[in-house]
């Protein structure tokens, strides 16, 4: 089969609708786990990536478990434990490694290449080729990041590297496989979440057990750190993530994981850190790339910005309808706020209009 693309074909069409509201909550996920090179350093014990992994992971999972009372069902349960290792098992001991022996910012950048990353699988895994214009921005939001949290000062530890790169692969195809196989029905994402958490914790748990162990010290600090990894951080995260995933398309969705050096960098500087020029510029275009990928081309910003206002005012039609007298559904697309389109294909100016419906 041949990747389809992303970009759509036959006559120009009224932008989709963007689901405002389903980017915005899948975006508190990125940032959330953009405190986690902060907690890691100032609070947690040093030496304990696999502690904190596991920590962060299966009290997480379990809370999910006892609240959902689902537990997969046929082929899910190997199907939750690739996700559980991928997203949970592989990602979060290798991250806080990684954040462990980089500065924060390098091992954000490290990250920042996920989308990349994301794009490359979508096209062998879910038969989409991202449009040029993502490819672009996706690699623009890398360079911004760059500019952001790299500096002559940033130390490159080898181990430390691998690891920041091994999390990012692992974490982009954990996202590709989780748009793929979706969800089963009547699963909610809150049991996805505990589902891949718990896996990835009970995978964690001997490994952490006969190679690390348990820190000798657990402060006050720590124990704050931990607690708030494995609930902001973790459940509410993920279960965010997971239920933006299977709404948004992969190209729409992983350019938000650029939120977390973005969080990293806002966090740095209310502890004192001051940004140059270049930071700061690198800073707008990071958010810009992130903002600009969540359309597929140029074309369907201009539809937004320009004609994403169907009503007109004057006399005619009455409000919530088009000058041509049909209907306009501005209210939900996905279950979600969206802006303003028309009703059941009726055109605007020759352009038709085709529903689409992506199911997680």
């Amino acid at each position: 089969m041949h990747p389809t693309t992303e970009r759509p074909s036959g006559p120009p069409r009224v932008s989709r609708a963007l689901p405002i509201a389903t980017v915005a909550l899948t975006a508190l996920a990125p940032a959330a786990w953009g405190t986690t090179y902060a907690v890691t350093t100032e609070l947690l014990p040093p030496g304990h990536p696999m502690f904190a992994g596991l920590v962060r992971a299966l009290p997480a999972g379990l809370l999910a478990l006892a609240i959902t009372r689902v537990l997969p069902r046929g082929d899910w349960w190997w199907k939750a434990g690739v996700l559980g290792a991928l997203n949970i098992g592989t990602l979060f001991p290798l991250l806080f490694l990684a954040a462990e022996r980089l500065p924060g910012g390098v091992a954000a950048t490290l990250g920042a290449a996920q989308p990349l990353l994301v794009a490359g699988l979508a096209i062998a895994a879910l038969h989409v080729r991202p449009t040029v214009w993502r490819w672009t921005w996706g690699v623009l939001g890398v360079a911004g990041v760059g500019l952001v949290v790299l500096g002559p000062e940033a130390r490159l530890d080898a181990v430390g590297v691998l690891a920041g790169l091994g999390g990012t692969t692992a974490m982009a195809c954990g996202t590709v496989l989780t748009k793929r196989w979706g969800r089963p029905a009547g699963v909610g994402p809150l049991t996805l979440a505990g589902w891949q958490l718990t896996m990835g914790g009970l995978l964690l748990l001997p490994l952490t057990l006969v190679i690390e162990g348990v820190p000798q010290r657990i402060d006050a600090g720590a124990a704050t750190g931990y607690l708030w990894l494995g609930s902001v951080g973790g459940l509410i995260a993920y279960t965010l993530w997971f239920r933006g995933i299977g709404k948004l398309s992969v190209g729409a969705s992983a350019p938000l994981v650029l939120l977390s050096p973005l969080v990293a960098t806002v966090i740095g500087t209310a502890l004192g850190e001051s940004l140059s020029l270049p930071q700061s510029l690198g800073f707008a275009l990071a958010l810009a790339a992130l903002l600009a990928a969540q359309f597929e081309s140029a074309a369907g910003v201009w539809r937004v910005l320009v004609r994403g206002r169907r009503q007109r005012p004057g006399p005619g039609p009455g409000p919530g309808r088009l000058r041509g007298g049909g209907p306009v559904l501005g209210v939900q697309v996905l279950g979600e706020p969206v802006l303003g389109m028309p009703a059941d294909g009726e055109s605007v100016r020759g352009e038709s209009v085709q529903g689409e419906s992506v199911r997680g």
